[in-house]
């Protein structure tokens, strides 16, 4: 079986190896920079831009590709999984139509509101950014402000904790598109995937990622600087209740979506808010998290790739997904000021990994060194029967990274999960 992956980050280095465990697989990369974990897996090596189809799709042709699996979002926004269906090559991944649930805030909670379905948050849309800033300014309560588009986990303004009113109108003001305003949501946040073949759902282990970029939830928000899982693929802080409302309201999603003549195929990625009176949408991914991706598949028992065949012909089972029994800390190396002005071009060395899993991510190795790029750098994943073992063997790993990068130590950390916990029950 030849798969071809695209994209060149820590996800895709995960999704890489969870494929290549199938010793008979063959696998080959379409990548905008050369990741020094993926191309040891691969025979064929395209380095590109994701979003340019034209030459995604020749390479996919050139390679015999039997199945592309896509990891980020831009090249499912730029439509690649309809040019290669337009020449007969399956992919895991949804249609650009399908993947409107992610790059188009506005189209998804009006997909909720159309069908009734629960756990949307009250919300209004501007197609004049200034008429946004206005709403803010007027409007009583917290407010949360959203580009419609994509951002890379970087374009929420959360009134009250990141900003004050003025600051929100005047975020708003400056987009360029369309914004979403909306009711600002108090609890606990989690992540619910699932793999779908159109109309059937198959559910991983709940995360929680970590998106402001310094110790104590403090500073902006980043692409996800680290993020947990637990043995029992629950949360501390989430009931079975929460857990089941979460997954029926992803069933409901992927029901709606093939009903409106936009079947959903791939990897579906729920953030959830855990609140005083339910569980809530945040919003929906169309394909794995990053770093979401490097708890659950180091975890994945079953064959990555024969789900992923299941997914994009429509035959997945309930029993096609199985996943151990571990808890598993994932911490991220991210470069000196990032993100905001991160420092490109710095020498890193890495120590001892200390049986922890190594993800390569936005890093170039020159010389035989690695250097610093401008986005994440390489994460480490621990895995252990408990947190305190799995958070103990990521953090001595990522501690052992020498250079211009940094990490959050506290992910993973006992005394951090039990202020979730804490906050659960103060407003529960």
């Amino acid at each position: 079986m030849k798969y071809l992956l695209v994209g060149g980050g820590g996800r895709e280095h995960a999704i890489a190896e969870s494929l290549a465990r199938d010793g008979t697989a063959r696998l080959a990369a379409v990548m905008a920079t050369k990741n020094p974990g993926i191309a040891p897996l691969a025979d064929d090596l395209l380095i590109a831009p994701e979003v340019e189809v034209p030459r995604v799709v020749s390479f996919a042709r050139k390679t015999g590709a039997d199945l592309v699996v896509i990891g980020p979002e831009a090249p499912l926004e730029a439509g690649l999984v309809d040019a290669l269906g337009e020449i007969g090559i399956p992919a895991f991944g949804p249609t650009r139509a399908a993947a409107r649930i992610e790059t188009d805030k506005a189209w998804a909670r009006d997909l909720l509101v159309r069908h009734g379905i629960p756990g949307c948050p009250s919300h209004a849309l501007f197609h004049d950014p200034r008429e946004a800033a206005r709403h803010v300014l007027e409007s009583p309560g917290q407010l949360v402000i959203k580009p419609a588009g994509l951002t890379g986990g970087k374009g929420v303004r959360v009134m009250g904790d990141q900003v004050d009113r003025e600051a929100a109108a005047a975020y708003a003001a400056g987009l360029a598109g369309p914004v979403v305003v909306e009711e600002r949501l108090e609890g606990e946040e989690f992540t619910l995937q699932a793999f779908v073949d159109g109309s059937r759902l198959v559910p991983m282990p709940l995360v929680q990622d970590h998106k402001r970029a310094l110790e104590g939830d403090l500073g902006p928000n980043t692409g996800g600087m680290g993020s947990y899982s637990m043995a029992d693929h629950g949360l501390p802080f989430v009931s079975p209740a929460d857990r089941d409302r979460a997954f029926e309201i992803m069933e409901a999603v992927v029901r709606a979506m093939a009903g409106e003549g936009v079947p959903y195929r791939g990897v579906l990625y729920g953030q959830f808010m855990n609140t005083a009176t339910g569980t809530m949408v945040i919003e929906f991914n169309a394909r794995f998290g990053d770093p979401e991706a490097m708890n659950v598949l180091p975890l994945l028992s079953s064959d990555l790739g024969a789900i992923a065949w299941r997914c994009a012909d429509g035959t997945l089972g309930a029993g096609d997904a199985v996943f151990e029994a571990r808890t598993t800390v994932c911490k991220y190396l991210v470069p000196d000021g990032y993100p905001g002005n991160p420092a490109p071009s710095s020498p890193i060395g890495i120590g001892s990994s200390s049986g922890a899993l190594l993800f390569y991510a936005n890093v170039e190795e020159r010389d035989g060194r690695l250097w610093t790029l401008r986005s994440r750098t390489l994460a480490f994943v621990g895995m252990a029967s408990s947190l305190d073992g799995a958070e103990e063997v990521a953090e001595r790993a990522a501690s052992g990274v020498t250079g211009g990068v940094r990490h959050r130590r506290d992910i993973g950390t006992r005394a951090l999960l039990e202020q979730r916990c804490e906050h659960m029950r103060r407003i529960r």
